[in-house]
């Protein structure tokens, strides 16, 4: 007997994203599903988008999320690193199987089965970044354990030409993305921004690159284009400012704890080796680096204890507050 799917009606109204208008496209998404997974599916029938109604839940909003092969499918474009992406998405995961199972009787004595959460990042940001990395959840559990009871693990594959040439290659419209992407960044060290985009489509168009695509759809295109570099642009500064402020703060800790340090050591190297401990540990953290990690990189560095360690971590975090 084949089973019943239950429904999600997916709706955007959010502003859209290149990576999603591409995406949302069945075809597409079905060559993407095939390219990570190495799989030969045909049947666009047998795939279910569940984009959540609004695209945004408790101001996260995913991209595409989709069920196929028994499998609840969240794919995410990020164009910046986020550490954070296990738990959006667990946050996300939560709401789309609460739609999933709205009809379901979960108080009932018979076991309610849902398709097998997975979990994708396609990045294309300009940070150096390995072809693939994994994220998880309890990189963030502030108590560490080694089995974790709640856990969630996210994929990032870097798909910037030239990255993950695999993949790219069996999915040819993420290829031509990846491609039209590159295109723009290489006009626009020589021109505006907006002039850049516009060069780049026409020069993607002239020799075949999402060139259907962008003839049917250019202005929007274009738009879209200039949009996420705004959105983008945006994120770098609050995040060049927060990095600025984090490391007065963290000199000023490490000011403090550096004279401290001096005056146990009988060294005036005391004071610097404070600065350069607290700027060390934001810059980890900065790169999502777990408390764990960082302890380790510190304790090797610069050859602290693991009390020490503990207390400049604890007090960059309180400086951070």
């Amino acid at each position: 007997m084949k089973k019943e799917k239950m429904k999600v009606r997916p709706q955007r109204t959010y502003k859209d994203t290149l990576f999603r208008m591409l995406f949302q496209e069945k075809k597409n998404l079905l060559s993407l599903y095939n390219a990570v997974n190495g799989t030969a599916y045909s049947d666009m029938e047998n795939l279910e988008i569940t984009t959540l109604e609004n695209a945004v839940y408790m101001n996260y909003k995913n991209d595409i999320s989709f069920i196929m092969n028994f499998e609840l499918l969240l794919y995410e474009h990020q164009s910046t690193v986020n550490p954070n992406m296990p738990l959006r998405h667990l946050i996300y995961v939560t709401k789309v199987l609460q739609g999933i199972t709205r009809d379901a009787d979960l108080y009932g004595s018979s076991l309610v089965q849902i398709p097998t959460p997975r979990f994708v990042i396609f990045y294309n940001g300009i940070e150096d970044q390995p072809e693939q990395k994994i994220w998880k959840l309890s990189d963030a559990f502030e108590k560490k354990l080694e089995s974790p009871e709640l856990e969630l693990t996210v994929t990032m594959f870097n798909i910037n030409f030239g990255q993950n040439p695999e993949l790219l290659n069996t999915c040819q419209i993420l290829k031509e993305y990846a491609r039209y992407v590159s295109k723009v960044r290489e006009y626009a060290e020589k021109m505006p921004f907006a002039e850049a985009v516009e060069t780049a489509v026409d020069d993607c168009i002239r020799n075949g690159i999402l060139a259907d695509f962008l003839l049917k759809n250019r202005a929007e295109a274009i738009e879209m284009s200039i949009f996420e570099y705004d959105e983008e642009k945006h994120l770098k500064n609050e995040r060049e400012y927060a990095y600025k402020e984090g490391m007065a703060k963290g000199e000023k800790i490490g000011i403090q704890r550096g004279e401290k340090i001096g005056e146990q050591r009988g060294e005036q190297k005391g004071k610097i080796e404070g600065i350069r401990i607290m700027s060390f540990i934001l810059k980890c953290s900065n790169q999502g680096e777990s408390r764990e990690r960082i302890l380790k990189k510190l304790r090797e560095a610069y050859s602290l204890s693991q009390e020490e360690a503990e207390i400049y971590y604890t007090e960059m975090e309180r400086s951070m507050v």
